[in-house]
Order: C-alpha cells, then structure tokens, then sequence
C-alpha cells in the first residue's frame, strides 16, 4: 500500500510527481520502470495522487513565439483602496483578460502584481486601456522582460516532509 492515500507522499510518490511535471505524457510503463515499480502500482498511485489533491492537472505547455505571444510584462499596481468590494471588482476584471497569466497580492511597495503575455507594446497598451477602464489604479508600472533566463512550471519537491 502507498502512503499518498494517507495524504502523506513516500519516496515512489515524489519520484512519479518529479518525473510527471517534467513530462506528463511519459507511457506508463516508461514511467514505472523509472520510479521502479509495475505499471498497475504505478497507475494506482497517480490516480491516488490525483484524488488526494497532490496533482491539480496534466496540460501541454505551448511555445509562446511560435503563437506571437513572445513578449511578457510584469505589471506592478498599486491602489489607494483596499476594500472587498474594490478587490473583487479588480479581481474580476484581471480574471477577464486572458493576456494575464498570473496575478498576485504583494507585501510591502507593490500591492499586486500580474504576469502578461503580449506580442508587442501596442497589445500591452491596449491591455493597459482595458484594466484602467474597469478599475481605479493609483500607479502602474509596467517592466518589459529582455530576455527570459529562466521559466518553469517544476515545483521543488525537496521541501517536502511528510
């Protein structure tokens, strides 16, 4: 019996994890042979991982130039109202761009930052035209990458304990 049932990871359940967010369409039985067990414990055991909330969903990660979305923008907003009704009206209308891929409430100078994906500064103005009309902003600053050095969706898995 595995330990994910328990809502507790072992060494198995963290390998299946590590090697499925690097490549979720590994064949099973590739996969297995890596952890080291059969291909029946091993589907049981992503299935378990899925259930028990550990493995959210499998998708397919697209390259950005090829679909003329090779710009991102960090956008660092700060707002001088800081009621519930403001924050889900803000909520809503970042929900409903699709340009935005990430969005975060900061501690300290910035209050949020979000994460877009553009083909150029006109798109991003455009962008820009579209938050502003939905929302009251104190200040945007918008920060445009030169050069990604580094991206991944891999989480570490070395801070696990169980």
């Amino acid at each position: 019996m595995d330990s994910s049932r328990s809502g507790k990871l072992d060494a198995f359940d963290l390998r299946i994890l590590d090697r499925l967010q690097k490549d979720a369409t590994l064949p099973l039985e590739e996969l297995a042979e890596y952890v080291g067990i059969s291909s029946s414990p091993c589907w049981r055991r992503i299935r378990r991982l899925e259930d028990a909330g550990f493995i959210d969903r499998r998708v397919a990660l697209l390259n950005r130039k090829k679909l003329n979305v090779g710009v991102t923008v960090f956008i660092a907003v700060r707002t001088n109202q800081h009621t519930a009704e403001w924050l889900s009206s803000f909520k809503n209308a970042v929900q409903n761009i699709p340009e935005i891929v990430d969005f975060y409430r900061m501690s300290g100078t910035i209050d949020y930052l979000l994460k877009a994906y553009l083909p150029d500064i006109e798109s991003y103005d455009a962008l820009y035209q579209k938050l502003i009309s939905c929302v009251q902003l104190s200040d945007v600053t918008s920060m445009f990458a030169m050069e990604e050095i580094k991206s991944t969706t891999e989480i570490p898995l070395n801070f696990y304990r169980s």
